[in-house]
């Protein structure tokens, strides 16, 4: 079996169909079964909840196990254990029965555990009424922690991702608590990293600190072999702020509609209008093919980032958007003939999975 990083796109979906979805499937099977077996009602539901409507997030990040080579399996087992802590915390704080700071810090901490082999584990829900989830968080870390324990370069990329994963955290404590207090903590929050990225608007770095992708990558190239200090100072700063800012913004992009619905926070919303949001997606589209290009395995990169803009603007919520399918149009124009060709195949997946769905 070959094990180089594909360099083109079909080579890349024929990875994604053939190797990486059913290896996600046979992962996310097995945490869907402890999620249901989880005593305390409402974390059983929000367990279930985040697995059976977030498949697609452990399914795009477990694109990057490519770069892991022959531990490919490994990294998506890392992968979809990590996603589905991040998923799990998100709905548990969305659909919070607390709106307490402390608690949503003490929830992810989980998440500095799980990148810190060497950490003991903690009582994630202390400032909760819910508490008996059956070791289920406990069992999502440690597997993180066993995934890289035993990593020799893990010391090269454990600063960064640790980084990564405060910015995550911060963002997820600001955003979550009562509605009055969301922005004027988010703003502040801002204020103590804008000097290092003035270019960017508090909205646009809190959906930058929002995205997963950085830490994969930065473990599956360590899971490869292929980590060195260049590198992780190189991944740093090709992800952060631009990729992952992509990523989050198509995804609060899509769900403009969603989030208005339920009254939930969406940065889109944030935007002068309509033309400045266009204007600022495009910004994003341009600097995250920019950013990677000093990586190795460019090629791969740029599918990513063609990827991300082909699959979000195929989700059929785009169609529904005022104005979707112009903006689709002028991002999959400025985002290459990759990113079109994602887009369709993207479709045409969706398209017969709910002709094969309606048949059973």
């Amino acid at each position: 079996m070959s094990f180089t990083v594909p360099r083109s796109s079909p080579i890349l979906m024929k990875n994604v169909y053939r190797r990486i979805f059913p290896q996600v499937d046979h992962e996310l099977n097995y945490w869907y079964q402890r999620a249901s077996r989880i005593p305390d009602e409402e974390l059983r539901k929000q367990a279930v909840s985040s697995i059976a409507s977030k498949k697609f997030h452990c399914q795009g990040g477990a694109v990057y196990s490519v770069l892991a080579g022959a531990e490919w399996k490994e990294a998506i087992r890392f992968i979809v254990a990590y996603q589905t802590i991040s998923d799990y915390l998100d709905n548990l704080c969305d659909r919070s029965t607390s709106l307490e700071p402390k608690d949503f810090r003490m929830l992810h901490q989980s998440m500095e555990d799980a990148l810190s082999p060497e950490n003991e584990l903690k009582q994630y829900y202390l400032y909760r009424k819910e508490q008996d989830d059956g070791e289920y968080l406990a069992d999502l870390v440690r597997t993180c922690q066993n995934c890289i324990r035993n990593l020799k370069d893990y010391h090269m990329i454990h600063d960064q991702v640790i980084q990564l994963e405060q910015l995550y955290s911060d963002l997820q404590v600001h955003k979550h608590v009562k509605k009055e207090e969301r922005i004027p903590r988010l703003e502040k929050w801002f204020e103590q990293h804008k000097e290092q990225w003035p270019y960017l608007s508090w909205y646009e770095f809190s959906a930058s600190s929002g995205s997963t992708l950085g830490i994969f990558c930065f473990v599956s190239y360590t899971m490869g072999g292929k980590m060195n200090e260049s590198l992780a100072g190189n991944l740093y700063e090709s992800y952060f702020p631009y990729m992952q800012g992509l990523h989050i913004l198509l995804d609060y992009y899509i769900d403009q509609e969603e989030d208005r619905l339920e009254g939930d926070l969406n940065f889109c919303n944030y935007y002068k209008n309509k033309e400045h949001m266009k204007e600022r997606l495009l910004y994003f589209i341009e600097n995250t093919n920019k950013s990677v290009q000093q990586l190795p395995d460019r090629e791969f990169h740029e599918m990513v980032h063609n990827g991300l803009v082909g699959l979000y603007l195929a989700d059929p919520k785009v169609g529904r958007l005022e104005g979707g399918k112009k903006l689709t149009k002028l991002m999959l124009q400025a985002s290459g003939i990759r990113s079109t060709f994602f887009h369709l195949n993207v479709k045409v997946y969706n398209k017969l999975k709910r002709k094969y769905a309606g048949q059973t």
